[in-house]
């Protein structure tokens, strides 16, 4: 597996490809490709990477990929069983620029939108409250006629355009224009998705990349904009912060389905990238 550039494939309007899907991964591999991506989650749970973003992904979870940034989305292990009833279902838009007509955003009244557009180059993902009143609008696109989608896209674009409470996902420019070594972090981030629960060591990783650890640890800082030990760190948080909602499961024993042998560097580890305790983020939510 490695680092991909996609093509997104004609349809109805070349400029505009709108894909329900209601199978798990969402994707097999960390890619990137030429297009925008508007992803929205309606049902299914799991872990997002967006550039060096990673986050816990549930129902409602709305973000705007720009083009050229890595992103993958892979569902809880639990939806790759066999006789999973675990049920999918999300709606991906991937446009072009100029998919209403050549330089249309570069005219004032459309200022906010193009703003958004240039945000999107960093991964954007949208609030909640501002997702459910859209959730109508992004099902029901599949249903419309080409020229209804190209009209109900700016409609969409120009609302999330307002919104105050979005965040930026990765804290740096991610955009990939070159495939180099980029099946060698591909495979590291499939293994970790897949395995964060068990003890996973440097010298694990650094063999699936074929490289020495000290080579290991100084490409995947330069790739990634972050330790391996802080990445490993953010996936179990995350996966961790799913649970403490999800089900009521004693935090201690939280601790180990995520990969901890101390309960202690599990708090100090969840507090520092969630910003505050197991305990505490359990009884807020």
């Amino acid at each position: 597996m490695k680092l991909i550039l996609k093509n997104t494939d004609s349809s109805a309007n070349e400029r505009l490809d709108i894909t329900k899907k209601e199978i798990p991964c969402l994707d097999s591999s960390w890619h990137y490709h030429a297009q925008y991506e508007l992803i929205y989650i309606s049902k299914s749970n799991g872990i997002r990477f967006v550039g060096d973003s990673v986050a816990h992904f549930s129902p409602g979870d709305l973000v705007l990929v720009g083009p050229y940034l890595p992103h993958l989305w892979r569902n809880d292990v639990s939806y790759y069983g066999e006789n999973d009833q675990n049920k999918v279902k999300t709606i991906v838009i991937k446009f072009t620029k100029d998919f209403i007509g050549e330089g249309t955003f570069n005219i004032p009244e459309f200022s906010q939108i193009n703003s958004l557009l240039e945000e999107s180059k960093f991964g954007v993902s949208f609030g909640g409250k501002e997702n459910k009143k859209l959730h109508k609008e992004l099902i029901g696109l599949i249903e419309l006629s080409p020229a209804q989608q190209l009209i109900k896209l700016l409609d969409i674009l120009c609302k999330l355009s307002t919104i105050d409470n979005k965040i930026i996902l990765s804290s740096s420019d991610m955009r990939q224009y070159t495939t180099d070594s980029s099946d060698r972090l591909d495979s590291v981030i499939k293994f970790v998705s897949d395995n964060y629960a068990r003890d996973i060591s440097l010298n694990d990783v650094s063999d699936i990349a074929c490289m020495t650890t000290n080579s290991f640890c100084r490409f995947f800082k330069k790739t990634t904009n972050k330790s391996f030990t802080q990445f490993l760190n953010e996936i179990r948080v995350r996966n961790a912060s799913r649970l403490l909602v999800q089900q009521d499961i004693p935090i201690s024993e939280i601790c180990y389905m995520v990969g901890y042998n101390s309960i202690t560097n599990f708090n100090r580890q969840f507090k520092e990238i969630m910003g505050s305790t197991p305990n505490n983020f359990r009884n807020t939510i």
